[in-house]
């Protein structure tokens, strides 16, 4: 289980998982969690999420 639509956004931005983390107030690990579909996060982080990458918080909680 992967947040594909999460993970190219991130890469997309020229973005790493710290730099990502780093923004959201949060570790890496959790972050990578979250990427990695292991973790849900709050509705704080997603709505930074989708700020950050300019894409609805819908499409990047997609788990494929």
């Amino acid at each position: 289980m992967v947040r594909e639509n999460l993970k190219k956004a991130r890469k997309d931005a020229g973005m790493t998982q710290q730099q990502v983390a780093d923004k959201l107030g949060i570790s890496m690990v959790y972050y990578q969690k979250i990427e990695q579909g292991s973790r849900t996060g709050d509705f704080e982080i997603w709505d930074s999420l989708e700020d950050l990458f300019n894409i609805h918080q819908r499409k990047l909680r997609e788990i494929v």
